[in-house]
Parts: structure tokens; C-alpha cells; sequence
């Protein structure tokens, strides 16, 4: 007959004993794995050098491109230390949820102590209800990355905050979007693998059943040529399939997905910094889940220089016209109006230029746009700006297909036919 300290010594036992199952699985039932052929690596690192360069003449200290950084092991030292720096000094007022959170991990990534960052991200977490129980998808992107930020950092007190919020994650009835559905799939994960011993089974079974939900939601989107969602969204869902322990029902080939992202890098898809560092992880072989391994030691390499590497084809100088129609059609905004103007530009030239000549043309085609993250947005047109609290924006199509390029990335050609149409999502 066991006395009560066997009976104690037997359940820690057991409990350590499920525990590593738990992290054995998640390590085991990985996609298969996929690399970059080092004959195609000096596109990789072009892309980085493009990233790193950014940071100098940025006016927005962006964490993504820090992380991205660390994690692929960074080139240019100066723009590391600046962006860190720039970083530690950031407002915590000013951040959003997921800015916050990023920073949080951006310095942690740097070996720098986030200091009262991170009770500032729990207390917001802890107070934190979306507006409906039907909220648009996105609202999830950055209460995801803060869970994954507070794991990282004591997955103990995360785990309540982390449960409340996968219960409201599984009542949500709406469609995942593509990046806060690959980051939730990483913040759970974390929590997965880091279920503190001697806590009750039942978050393991939480975590699990809303790991399977949104994982078979991200395999929906697997493209037949690997792209999955589209190309930009892609690195956030390779780091998401790579590592959760819910395999989808749909196989990935993830090298696949390695090879079309190389030859769309080629292509020249991925200039903008933000796109970069959301795809550098990936082809590093790492992800979000790596942030607390990055060896801080002061890296030696020399830099390289952008004419190190291969560059797209060059387009020629000749002129194209672009087709460009602005439209306000939603009931309830004061100006309502659909005007089509045709503006020539220099082939190669971003939709930035063509806004630019149309406004130069037409004072109705007056636009303004501010920085984000991603770079270049824009918020007004014919003096009609978008609004957070009634859901609208101007959305780019090409024919009636959404653009997922920015108006300083996307290269519009000949006769092509791009609508400004003002929406609500």
C-alpha cells in the first residue's frame, strides 16, 4: 500500500511525465522539413540587406524588422542598435495591444530587459473584451501576439489570461484572418508547451481543441502552388504549420512553399520591409517561438552590400497608361461620387505615381496617406478619410481583385484598370 508521499512522488511523476509527451509531440509531429538550396541564398540575404537598410532613413522604429533581425542573425550592426535603442525609448502610451507586444519581444530578441513594458501588457491583456462576439477576425492579431510575448516571458501567470482568451477565440464565430490566425496558432503553442506542472489537464484539452480549429482554418488556404493565404501572408502561416501540435487534415509540402516564395523574391514581390520581415523567419529556419533562444554575442561578419547580390530584371523606360477610377457609393458619407480619369507613366512606376499624376490632373484626385508599419497608407481621397469606429477604408483592386501590394510597392500595368474604392470591412 503507498503512503501518501509515494502517492505525491507518483503524481509529479506523472505529471513531468505528460509534460514531456506534450513537448515531445509538439517536436515530433512537425511539417516535414524545408530549407533554403544554398544556391538561392544570396536572395535571401539581398531581401535582409533591403530590410536593414530601411531602419536608417525610417521615421518608424519597427519592431517586426528588429525580431526579424535577430532571428535571421543581423548584418548591419548600426541599424540594430539603433532600432533597439529607439525601441527601449518608446512610450508605452502610444502603443497599441500587438505594438506592444512586438516591442516586448523585439527586445527580448535583443537580450534587453523590457522592463515595466511587460505589466503593462498584462494589465491591458487582463482587462482586454472585443467589441462583439462576432468581431471582424483582425481584432484577434494583436491580443495574439501579446499572449505569445507574455508566454515567452512567465507562461504561470499567462496561463489564465491565455484560457479566457481561447474561450473567447472559440465563441467567435467569424473567419480567421490569415496573420492573427497564424499568430494565435503561435501563441498557443507557446502556451501548449509551456503548461506549468501540476496545472489541471483541462488547458491542454482548451488549447488542443482551439488549436485544431484555427490550423484547419490556415490549411483551407494552402494554395496548389504552397502560397498560403497570399504571398505576404505566407511567413506568419509557415511558422504557424511548422510548429503546432495539430497537424491539418490537408498535407503541406513546405518546401514547395519554399521554392514559389524564392521565385516570387525573384520576381522582386518582396521590396517593402514589413513583407521582408514577416518572410525572413521563415527561410531562416525559425520562428516567433525563437525569440528567447537569440544568442546575443556581437556578431563579427562583414556586411554586405546590396550589389552583392542578384537584383529583378530591370523594366524599360517607355510609358504606360493606367486606368484609374475613385469611388464613394457608401450611403450614409456626405460625398458621393465615381470618377475615371487615364494617366500615363513610366513602366515600372509604383501606383504611388499614378495617384500622383492623377492628382496633379484633377484636384478631385487629391489623396492623402500616413505611415504605418507596412509603409505607405492611404487615408483620404476628394477629402473622404477612413474611419476605425465605422469601419471604412479605401481599398485598391485591380479589375475587381483586392490588391495586397501598397501604393508604394504595387507596379501596375499597361491598361490595367485600378478602382480607389472607399468601403467598410
Amino acid at each position: 500500500m503507498d503512503t501518501p508521499g509515494d502517492s505525491g512522488t507518483a503524481r509529479a511523476a506523472l505529471q513531468l511525465l505528460a509534460l514531456l509527451w506534450a513537448v515531445t509531440r509538439a517536436s515530433t509531429q512537425t511539417q516535414s522539413s524545408c530549407s533554403v538550396p544554398s544556391a538561392e541564398l544570396p536572395w535571401v540575404n539581398g531581401i535582409q540587406v533591403i530590410m536593414e537598410d530601411s531602419v536608417i532613413n525610417s521615421t518608424f522604429p519597427n519592431p517586426s524588422i528588429l525580431i526579424a533581425m535577430n532571428l535571421a542573425g543581423a548584418y548591419n550592426l548600426e541599424a540594430q542598435k539603433l532600432l533597439t535603442f529607439d525601441l527601449m525609448a518608446s512610450d508605452t502610451a502610444d502603443l497599441t495591444v500587438g505594438q506592444l507586444a512586438l516591442t516586448i519581444m523585439a527586445l527580448t530578441s535583443s537580450c534587453r530587459d523590457p522592463g515595466d513594458k511587460i505589466s503593462a501588457l498584462r494589465t491591458q491583456m487582463e482587462n482586454w473584451t472585443p467589441s462583439s462576439l462576432d468581431s471582424y477576425a483582425s481584432t484577434f492579431y494583436g491580443p495574439s501576439l501579446a499572449i505569445l510575448a507574455l508566454c515567452q516571458n512567465n507562461p504561470e501567470t499567462t496561463l489564465p489570461i491565455a484560457a479566457r482568451f481561447a474561450k473567447i477565440l472559440l465563441a467567435n464565430s467569424s473567419p480567421f484572418d490569415m496573420d492573427a490566425g497564424a499568430v494565435a496558432t503561435l501563441a498557443l503553442t507557446c502556451m501548449y508547451n509551456r503548461i506549468p506542472i501540476g496545472s489541471e489537464e483541462g488547458y491542454r484539452a482548451l488549447f488542443t481543441q482551439l488549436l485544431k480549429k484555427i490550423v484547419e482554418d490556415i490549411s483551407t488556404r494552402i494554395r496548389d502552388n504552397g502560397i498560403i493565404g497570399d504571398i505576404y501572408s505566407t511567413g506568419l502561416a509557415m511558422q504557424a504549420l511548422s510548429v503546432t501540435p495539430e497537424r491539418p487534415n490537408k498535407e503541406w509540402d513546405c518546401q514547395q512553399t519554399v521554392d514559389t516564395v524564392l521565385d516570387e523574391i525573384k520576381e522582386g514581390k518582396f521590396q517593402n520591409p514589413m513583407s521582408i520581415a514577416q518572410i525572413l523567419p521563415s527561410l531562416k529556419g525559425k520562428t516567433y517561438l525563437d525569440v528567447t533562444q537569440v544568442s546575443c554575442s556581437p556578431d563579427q561578419e562583414v556586411k554586405p552590400t546590396q550589389s552583392d547580390f542578384p537584383s529583378p530584371v530591370p523594366t524599360s523606360a517607355s510609358n504606360i497608361t493606367v486606368i484609374y477610377t475613385i469611388s464613394n457609393q457608401l450611403r450614409g458619407v456626405e460625398l458621393l461620387f465615381n470618377v475615371t480619369i487615364s494617366v500615363s507613366v513610366k513602366k515600372g512606376s509604383v501606383l504611388l505615381v499614378v495617384l500622383e499624376e492623377a492628382q496633379r490632373r484633377n484636384p478631385k484626385f487629391k489623396f492623402e496617406t500616413t505611415m504605418t508599419s507596412w509603409g505607405l497608407q492611404v487615408s483620404s481621397i476628394n477629402n473622404i478619410a477612413g474611419n476605425v469606429n465605422d469601419k471604412t477604408y479605401w481599398q485598391f483592386l485591380s479589375g475587381k481583385t483586392p490588391l495586397i501590394e501598397g501604393v508604394a510597392d504595387y507596379i501596375p500595368f499597361n491598361h490595367e484598370h485600378i478602382t480607389a474604392n472607399f468601403t467598410q470591412y
